[in-house]
């Protein structure tokens, strides 16, 4: 679960990253997002890819509602959820390991919060 959350919430930090940076060409938003992606990183990970498999994980089959997007904003919202929700997963699981590294997922989640408005609506204003 750590492996396939942290795998998650730094691929959806990316792609609002890279769409703040090449389609806004907004330094100042996508330097955020860039620091906050280096930010969701622990020190155990070839232990968690020792235990990877991705062949076998149950729900690796693509679903229909995945592959609706109607716009880019739709694309941002998406990613600001999975990254939101995977954060939220690995604050959880941490409390049981490292009350540090919950802490700095806990403070990820609520910096994507504040990311997500200010890139959403604020600069849409």
């Amino acid at each position: 679960m750590i492996d396939a959350n942290l795998n998650r919430l730094k691929e959806g930090i990316r792609v609002v990253e890279d769409i703040v940076r090449y389609r806004d060409n907004n330094k100042e938003l996508s330097c955020k997002l860039k620091h906050l992606r280096h930010k969701a990183k622990i020190q155990e990970t070839l232990e968690l890819l020792k235990e990877r498999d991705s062949i076998n994980d149950v729900l690796r089959d693509t679903i229909k509602s995945e592959l609706n997007r109607c716009d880019i904003s739709s694309i941002i919202i998406a990613n600001f959820k999975r990254a939101q929700e995977s954060a939220r997963v690995l604050e959880e699981l941490y409390k049981l390991y490292s009350a540090q590294y919950s802490e700095n997922f806990k403070q990820i989640r609520y910096e994507l919060y504040a990311l997500e408005k200010a890139i959403l609506i604020d600069a849409s204003q």
